[in-house]
């Protein structure tokens, strides 16, 4: 059976009853005459089914439902009369949920720090994060079931149709097995790291950053020798740890320390017919679907590029 509503007045009617225990006093409370009071409370009980009180000519009294039922109800009074400002809040971005997806270089120093600040500057907005390569956010954004990512690429070739925000651009560098011959280099001749075997991601990961380090050997006339593919930057640190080759790693990745791991930026050289060989880098980008930004989404957005636009 379909329960009857019950207008937010009959419960405010009850709690001034409640407290009042006479309903005299409480209509004056509500500034109603008797009547009125009298006779909301017994369409609630008859609507609930329920007696909430006791009467007698000499008192009035909460039965053990009404007073089992009057916390209840104070705190949906209470959340109801919190309602309008909870809605301007929403709609200024203070109050919701934002899922984000991250590639893991960006989560080393700068992520931690932003969700710490963020969270104190709109404690109700929760913030919902998820690893994720930039292949499979592309996947969540089609499914709806992420707000924004922060993504991997070359400088300036961030995925089409996304709004975009660029956060960090950087340098590769070489992750190199510490007890390699050319450890002790400083710079690391290019020329030679070339005709090392590369650990590297699959191209589906960040196909621009991918075709930007292939890129660089054809440029000096050579072609990489791929020992190991690996999604994730730490996977392919611990695969150099192990001895399986050299890897081209954004420069955040130094943060993350790997026995048996060193890393060294590599010396540019000109290539066949002299031309300079450029060492590529690398762009993080906050990316989302503009057609769905919501006002917290929005805020999350201005305070990255606040971060951002002070750092510059």
């Amino acid at each position: 059976m379909k329960e009857a509503l019950i207008d937010l007045r009959a419960w405010r009617q009850f709690v001034a009853v409640a407290e009042e225990l006479h309903f005299g006093r409480a209509a004056e409370r509500l500034h109603m005459t008797q009547p009125p009071v009298t006779q909301a409370i017994a369409q609630l009980e008859k609507t609930l089914g329920v007696a909430l009180f006791d009467r007698t000519r000499r008192r009035v009294a909460l039965t053990p439902a009404g007073e089992a039922l009057l916390p209840d109800v104070r705190e949906l009074l209470a959340r109801a009369q919190a309602l309008p400002e909870r809605a301007r809040a929403a709609a200024a971005g203070q109050v919701g949920r934002v899922r984000i997806a991250f590639v893991s270089t960006i989560g080393f120093e700068k992520l931690p720090a932003w969700v710490r600040e963020f969270r104190v500057l709109c404690p109700e907005v929760a913030l919902e994060l998820v690893e994720a390569t930039g292949d499979v956010q592309l996947e969540a954004f089609a499914r709806g079931e992420i707000d924004a990512g922060l993504m991997l690429h070359s400088p300036g070739a961030a995925p089409p149709g996304l709004a975009r925000l660029p956060v960090e651009q950087e340098p590769l560098v070489l992750a190199m097995p510490a007890q390699h011959a050319l450890a002790s280099a400083t710079p690391v001749p290019l020329a030679q790291v070339l005709a090392e075997p590369l650990v590297i991601f699959p191209r589906r990961i960040v196909p621009s950053l991918h075709d930007a380090i292939h890129g660089l050997y054809h440029s000096a006339g050579r072609t990489p020798t791929v020992t190991q593919e690996a999604i994730q930057m730490q996977t392919i640190v611990n695969l150099v740890s192990g001895g399986i080759g050299m890897a081209w790693v954004p420069q955040s990745v130094m943060q993350f320390r790997r026995a048996g791991v060193i890393y060294r930026q590599a010396q540019e050289f000109k290539g066949p017919g002299r031309a300079r060989v450029t060492l590529p880098a690398c762009e993080t980008s906050l990316v989302w679907p503009a057609h769905a930004v919501h006002p917290a989404l929005a805020r999350f957005v201005e305070f990255v590029r606040e971060r951002t636009h002070k750092r510059g």
